[in-house]
């Protein structure tokens, strides 16, 4: 088992990677969680795949269980399930000193961390992520939400779990297209911290050559994802570098309203959009988009959205919670494995988009 230790002040906890970990759950909570009772939250694809198994590995271990299934899809993330997971907590009586496990993607863990971040006040939760996005991403360093009409992860909060338990064997159940949505995020990391990972995409074919690399791929992102929550833990300074493509890439899945794209899709049209910029504002030397393209084409990811009304994306950005009255943090590639982020005045920031080529 390969263990990282990720060391937030008064919240600390390791992220266990492991072949087959998901049979041995119940153990490894053990270890963390002395209580009675655990309510686990999936929704109804992963339950298919994994509720019996994680369910038996806690009743071995002598817990008392409940689980909850929402409706799979980036559109069950919203108040009106988070209000009935509330309604499930306390029809069964759930108190902060039972568990609840996010076992799912980058919409259950999200979802259901928050829930666990302001039921009572805060009950103890565990990340349990069956998809390569929430693996590498979105069930380590904290960030838990829900959407609203108007955007995406507008209500939400810090709350780091107690722990994080990733098998890999999990991605060899992925539809090609979700494993695809994480491959965009991985990515990511190539562009912004790690060429290694970069050079790792470079000999990805299609998508399933994925499986070969994975173990290496998860750990190398979650060193990553590990490092910069340790240092800005609550997006005030670094961590915002982990939005690379995601100012877009939210501009996007909101325009379509969450229907058209997933999330890892929209990232990368993003991505490949401020790649180009870059280029065109001189940040960063000719010819890293193409080989961008490249690799997500391979990836079967999209690069170009021609129907969207770019106007109106980039009025999408103004939403987003990295805009503020004076300023959009964009963040801009200098290099593979170095970003900067441009603060915008908010103002300019469809003339930015224009000079940088993305608005004609």
């Amino acid at each position: 088992m390969k263990k990282i230790y990720v060391n937030i002040p008064e919240s600390p906890y390791n992220i266990e990677i492991e072949h087959g970990l998901l049979k041995k759950a119940g153990e490894e909570i053990k270890k963390v969680f002395k209580g009675e009772r655990v309510y686990v939250i999936t929704d109804s694809n992963v339950e298919k795949l994994y509720a019996k198994t994680i369910l038996d590995s806690l009743k071995e271990n002598g817990y008392e269980t409940h689980i909850f299934i929402v409706k799979a899809g980036e559109e069950s993330k919203s108040i009106d399930t988070l209000k009935k997971i509330y309604s499930f907590l306390i029809e069964k009586g759930a108190s902060r000193k039972d568990l609840i496990v996010a076992l799912g993607g980058g919409v259950i863990g999200d979802m259901a961390g928050f829930a666990a971040a302001t039921y009572m006040r805060g009950v103890p939760f565990i990340q349990v992520p069956t998809s390569l996005l929430a693996q590498i991403d979105s069930s380590i360093g904290g960030k838990v939400a829900v959407n609203l009409p108007e955007g995406k992860n507008l209500v939400g909060a810090f709350y780091q779990p107690i722990l994080v338990i990733i098998d890999p064997e999990c991605l060899k159940d992925l539809p090609r297209r979700v494993l695809s949505d994480g491959a965009a995020e991985a990515l990511k990391y190539g562009y912004i911290k790690d060429r290694k990972i970069y050079d790792i995409f470079r000999k990805i074919e299609i998508p399933e050559d994925l499986y070969k690399y994975s173990d290496e791929i998860i750990y190398r992102c979650c060193e990553i994802k590990r490092i910069v929550v340790e240092n800005d833990e609550k997006e005030n300074g670094e961590r915002m570098i982990l939005n690379f493509g995601h100012t877009l890439g939210h501009a996007y899945e909101s325009y379509w309203h969450y229907k058209k794209y997933t999330h890892g899709e929209a990232v990368a049209l993003g991505m490949y959009a401020i790649c180009k910029l870059s280029e065109n504002l001189g940040y960063m030397p000719r010819g890293t988009s193409k080989d961008m393209k490249e690799i997500l084409e391979r990836l079967k990811l999209p690069v170009e959205d021609n129907e969207a009304d770019r106007e109106k994306i980039v009025e999408n950005i103004l939403k987003d919670k990295k805009s503020n009255s004076k300023n959009t943090s964009v963040i801009i590639p200098e290099e593979i494995g170095k970003v900067r982020v441009e603060k915008i005045p908010t103002g300019d920031i469809k003339e930015f988009f224009r000079k940088g080529g993305f608005l004609s």
